[in-house]
C-alpha cells in the first residue's frame, strides 16, 4: 500500500521532489518536495486507491469509528468519500468557529462520546490536525486516532502526536515516497541522503546544493 500510493502521488505530481531547486515555505523555510494532495480529486484512479485505502486503515486501525470527520478544507472530500465507501456519517472541522448563523465549527452531527476518527490529507509539523483533535474531544467526542494520505514523520510532529496521545496512520510517508521516486527516476539515488536530511532537521539548509 504505501509503495503503491507512493507511485500514484509521484504519478501526478502531488508529491514533487525538487532537490536542487528547493521550493520556499510560507515560514521562509527552504523544502526539496512540494505537496499537494488536492492533485488526486482530480484524477479517478489515484482517488479510488486512495478513498479505499483509508477505508481499509479505518476497518484494520479504527474498527470501532462511528463517525468520520475530515480537516478543513483538503481533509473534507477524502472524509466525505470514504465515509460512503464504508457507509458511516462524516462532518468536517472548521480552522474556526463561523461568525454567524449558528456559529458553528464543527460541521455535521456529533454526539457525545461518539467514536470519531479525523480524515487529514498530509501531516508535516502535526499542529492543525491536533488543533482538530482537540475542537472534537472539547466537543465530547472519543477520537480514536487520524487516518491520513501522507505524513513528513518529522520529529515536531510525533512529539505532538505523543503529547496529544493520539495515533496517526497514514498511507504513505517522506521515506517511502523519497525510495520509490528514485526507484522510477524521479530523483538521483543519491538525493536520499538529503532528502532525509531536510525531514530531520528542516531548519538546517546544509543539504541544498550538495550530493554525497
Amino acid at each position: 500500500m504505501e509503495r503503491l500510493i507512493a507511485k500514484d502521488l509521484l504519478s501526478i505530481r502531488a508529491v514533487f521532489f525538487r532537490p536542487e531547486e528547493p521550493f520556499v515555505w510560507a515560514s521562509g523555510i527552504k523544502s526539496p518536495v512540494y505537496c499537494d494532495n488536492r492533485l488526486t480529486l482530480t484524477a479517478p484512479k489515484v482517488r479510488d486507491d486512495i478513498e479505499n485505502g483509508l477505508a481499509e486503515v479505518i476497518k484494520k486501525y479504527y474498527p470501532e469509528a462511528e463517525v468520520l470527520m475530515g480537516t478543513s478544507t483538503a481533509g473534507i472530500p477524502h472524509a466525505a468519500i470514504t465515509a460512503h465507501i464504508l457507509g458511516m456519517p462524516m462532518g468536517y472541522v472548521r480552522s474556526g468557529a463561523k461568525d454567524h448563523g449558528r456559529q458553528n465549527q464543527i460541521e455535521g452531527e456529533l454526539k457525545r462520546g461518539q467514536k470519531v476518527v479525523v480524515i487529514e490529507d498530509l501531516i508535516s509539523t502535526g499542529g492543525s490536525v491536533i488543533e482538530v483533535v482537540d475542537v472534537l474531544r472539547k466537543a465530547g467526542a472519543d477520537v480514536l486516532g487520524i487516518a491520513s494520505i501522507f505524513t513528513y514523520g518529522m520529529a515536531k510532529s510525533k512529539e505532538r502526536m505523543e503529547k496529544a496521545d493520539v495515533k496517526n496512520i497514514s498511507l504513505t510517508n517522506f521515506d517511502v515516497i523519497a525510495q520509490v521516486a528514485a526507484d522510477e527516476g524521479y530523483i538521483a539515488p543519491e538525493d536520499i541522503k538529503r532528502l532525509i536530511a531536510f525531514r530531520d532537521n528542516p531548519s538546517d539548509e546544509s543539504w541544498i546544493g550538495k550530493r554525497d
